[in-house]
């Protein structure tokens, strides 16, 4: 809201000032440095119409140096102090820094015509307003003041002194002048003179030498640098011995190295293809192996469930019906006692009853079993083990 009143303002004094083209809030949106250094014109020239402000403002240096001058013609023909990165922007800041110069303006309007007590619209196209004399005059008067004061202070030392000045004076005027003494001290002033003038041309003397030795040196230093310029081109004209041999092991040398570059990329890719077909076997041995433990563990599994079923079939083998008739029956059912057998290669226990029937046969399968397991798994264990220790 600051801004946009800021706007209002400077729109509407520039309007009141009779600036000639009309100013909108939106000329200011963006940056428009032509239409700044315009109304920067337009009101130097309302202080001052003698003022003489460079208009070039095509470049940044041009730019820079319009502002610089604006800005110190403000500072000291109207005592405004304006920002001059602000104006540069040429925005709605430097809207901000104009509003300073055309409020000074717009209020010494407003005083004239309340102290001319004229009511009627004059022309603002025709207002005038001309400080530039009455600040110059101002400005000499306060540089004659500064002068003043130091002339002031000076002149009081000088008077300070002006008792022992004057009997000092007193007694030089008073005392007799001495012929014998004036011409004695004269000469010794032309032998002083006359003394530095030896000097001085003595010193002529040895510019001169000193010139001469120069010139025979700078003379002596061009014969040497025209001799080693010749050198140079010499040098530069003969073709060194062993040239066509460096030109040739340097083309080998690039070829060699181009050939290196090719190998070493190879290798890269090779040593980056074997890694991982070693961690893709690995992967593929650690998951035979995983299987390998969950086929050993079934098997076990199965070997107990047999045990269990083995066990079962000899308690009820082992179940003897009881009846109720003569001893010499009971004697004659009674089954004879069962003869366990054990294999000691499966380590699975076998029972029969009387008859040897299916339970024989099942524990035989059974061990057989076992048996043929533990040697696919014992085979398999052993293979997997060479197998690592090969990819290791």
């Amino acid at each position: 809201s600051s801004s946009r009143d800021s706007y209002l303002y400077f729109t509407e004094m520039m309007r009141a000032l009779g600036y000639p083209r009309l100013i909108s809030m939106e000329n200011f949106r963006t940056p428009n440095f032509t239409l700044v250094a315009e109304i920067l014109i337009w009101l130097v020239k309302r202080y001052e119409p003698q003022m003489d402000i460079p208009s070039d403002v095509d470049t940044e240096t041009d730019r820079i140096f319009f502002i610089k001058a604006v800005a110190q013609f403000m500072a000291t023909k109207a005592h405004i102090k304006v920002n001059t990165k602000r104006l540069y922007q040429a925005d709605g800041y430097a809207v901000k820094e104009m509003l300073k110069i055309t409020s000074v303006l717009y209020s010494a309007m407003k005083t004239k015509e309340m102290a001319s007590g004229d009511k009627v619209e004059e022309d603002n196209s025709k207002f005038k307003f001309d400080l530039g004399s009455k600040i110059a005059d101002l400005k000499a008067a306060r540089q004659l003041a500064s002068e003043i004061t130091s002339k002031g202070a000076s002149l009081y030392d000088l008077l300070g002194k002006e008792v022992d000045l004057r009997e000092m004076r007193t007694a030089a005027i008073s005392r007799p002048l001495e012929i014998n003494e004036t011409e004695k001290a004269l000469r010794a002033a032309i032998k002083e003179v006359l003394e530095s003038v030896d000097k001085t041309k003595d010193m002529l003397n040895n510019v001169s030498s000193d010139e001469t030795s120069l010139e025979s040196k700078m003379e002596k230093k061009k014969q040497e640098l025209e001799r080693n310029q010749k050198r140079l081109q010499t040098l530069q004209s003969v073709r060194p011995a062993f040239m066509d041999e460096y030109e040739k092991i340097e083309e080998d040398l690039q070829k060699q190295y181009e050939t290196y570059v090719e190998k070493f990329r190879n290798l890269s890719f090779l040593e980056q293809q074997l890694e991982d077909y070693h961690r893709l076997e690995q992967e593929r041995f650690e998951e035979t192996e995983n299987t390998l433990r969950m086929m050993q563990h079934k098997l076990r599994e199965e070997e107990r469930r047999l045990m269990r079923s083995g066990a079962k079939d000899e308690d009820s083998d082992m179940d003897i019906p009881e009846d109720e008739g003569s001893d010499s029956d009971m004697e004659d059912r009674r089954p004879s006692k069962p003869r366990p057998t054990r294999n000691g290669r499966g380590g699975a226990r076998l029972v029969g009853n009387m008859q040897g029937g299916d339970s024989e046969e099942v524990s035989k399968g059974v061990t057989m079993t076992m048996t043929s397991a533990e040697h696919f798994i014992k085979s398999l264990l052993f293979r997997n083990s060479n197998h690592s220790l090969h990819i290791k």
